[in-house]
């Protein structure tokens, strides 16, 4: 065959590989889709979204307005403000205003996520390409503490950080009395981090598990070592992984109300505690609590839109080895 035949037939032979590729994806998208299916999310998704429509309408209608008509009355009769969201912000719960607990809820979910991801995938690097006795044991138990509820962690734990922990007399632990000090956060980032470690490292280990060995092979001939290996290689190549965490971790912290209430001092307490004692507070100004909501959830958001690129994928990855 002369070598203008063989282009000829590669070429053939790629657009027949394109036209059957086409085709297997239109089969597959017609078969995981229907029209029918397509309404029913799209009027589900607009019934589920008409209630939070009307929570940010009301955020920014006058007061006197949202205690006289019903929120769909702006589109007849627009009128706005902000001094919702500035009243929200200077108005005081038991301790802090909503200001100070929005910034302190900052303070605790930043480091309690970036400290867990960071001790988890050293950990997941070291499960995955790490030879040591009693790995796999180890890889269990870890993955075993997920079935933990949080709420019997919390006497034991907090009992540790106040007291210590000794044994025949010796002390193994130290207590901790930063929980006393004005605006100490350190309890709090410990307690995130030791609940979210079992599942980040079993997420990022499935990943980090994933990478071809030649690449790391590789580097090992050019002389890298473990710590070359991990932040030069890993870590970029786990990312949607981190992010995928990053994500759940960053959530789940923002929200809690549970942790930060029992390990965190008086003038450390995050939006939520905060919320909760407003909501009392404010009665029937549904406006100033439809405003301090839409503060509380817009840094999740933010976050959300910002990761979710990497979601799907690092979540995907991460459950296809165990």
């Amino acid at each position: 065959m002369s070598a203008t035949q063989a282009v000829v037939t590669d070429n053939r032979t790629k657009r027949q590989v394109e036209r059957d590729t086409r085709r297997h994806e239109a089969t597959a998208q017609k078969r995981l889709t229907s029209r029918g299916a397509t309404i029913a999310a799209v009027i589900i998704a607009i019934f589920w979204t008409i209630p939070t429509l009307g929570l940010f309408i009301t955020s920014f209608r006058p007061g006197a307005d949202s205690n006289s008509t019903a929120w769909w009355t702006v589109f007849v009769n627009p009128s706005f403000t902000l001094s919702n969201y500035a009243d929200a912000l200077t108005s005081g719960g038991t301790a802090l205003t909503l200001g100070a607990s929005f910034l302190n809820s900052l303070a605790i979910t930043i480091p309690a996520t970036v400290i867990p991801i960071f001790i988890a995938s050293l950990a997941a690097y070291g499960f995955a390409w790490m030879n040591f006795k009693g790995k796999n044991l180890v890889f269990v138990f870890v993955f075993a503490l997920q079935i933990v509820p949080i709420q019997m962690a919390l006497v034991p734990l907090l009992s540790l950080f106040s007291r210590g922990l000794t044994l025949f007399g010796t002390q193994i632990f130290p207590g901790f009395t930063l929980r006393d000090v004005d605006h100490s956060f350190a309890t709090v980032w410990i307690a995130h981090a030791i609940f979210a470690m079992p599942l980040a490292i079993f997420m990022l280990h499935n990943f980090i598990a994933e990478i071809p060995s030649e690449v790391v092979e590789a580097a090992r001939v050019d002389g890298a070592g473990h710590g070359q290996i991990f932040f030069r290689i890993i870590l970029p190549l786990a990312m949607p992984a981190i992010a995928s965490f990053a994500i759940f971790q960053f959530l789940w912290v923002w929200n809690d109300l549970l942790v930060a209430t029992i390990f965190a001092p008086e003038s450390s307490l995050p939006l939520t505690q905060t919320l909760n004692s407003l909501s009392g507070t404010w009665g029937n100004q549904w406006y100033l609590q439809s405003a301090g909501t839409f503060i509380s959830i817009i840094v999740p958001l933010i976050v959300f839109f910002a990761l979710q690129r990497f979601f799907v994928r690092g979540l995907l990855a991460g459950a296809t080895k165990g």
